[in-house]
């Protein structure tokens, strides 16, 4: 017996808009270790499968473990504006990890540029939709790389087929 080897198929980017990173402090205790930063989302677009706007509201909580290492956990609000579905919402829950050198990190943090091929930014997106034509975003894995810059986050979905 051969089980099939996942192929990814692209559906959509993101790019979401940032404000300045809300540096939160150092957690204790038996749930986590690390310095909680939390980064306001403003808003975006979505294009592909679905189209539509990131809305404002969202944010992205991160606790960052070490000097080149960060657990995200981005959520937020699509609204969709495709024919089919206009007015539609998905909300976003982005687990990722995102780890490069201590300098490029730095760099991250200051707000200055760092080439996305020298920072490791993999995420796995699930989805709440508002329309049952969606559902598909619900019955499937999907996985992303992504890519920060100083004021957004661009960020190509696949899903795992």
């Amino acid at each position: 017996m051969t089980l099939p080897t996942p192929l990814l198929e692209p559906v959509f980017d993101l790019t979401v808009f940032v404000a300045a990173p809300v540096e939160a402090g150092q957690t204790f205790g038996l749930n986590s270790q690390g310095r909680r930063r939390i980064i306001p989302i403003t808003g975006g677009s979505v294009s592909g499968q679905v189209n539509g706007v990131v809305l404002p509201g969202g944010a992205d909580f991160q606790l960052v473990v070490s000097e080149t290492c960060a657990d995200l956990d981005a959520r937020y609000l699509l609204r969709l504006d495709d024919a089919d579905w206009a007015g539609a919402h998905v909300f976003v829950q982005n687990r990722a990890l995102r780890r490069g050198s201590a300098e490029d990190i730095a760099k991250l943090v200051r707000g200055e540029p760092v080439d996305p091929a020298a920072i490791y930014f993999r995420c796995a997106p699930t989805f709440e939709v508002s329309h049952p034509a969606l559902a598909w975003m619900t019955q499937s894995l999907f996985v992303g790389t992504g890519a920060r810059f100083p004021d957004r986050v661009q960020i190509r979905v696949f899903r795992v087929a």
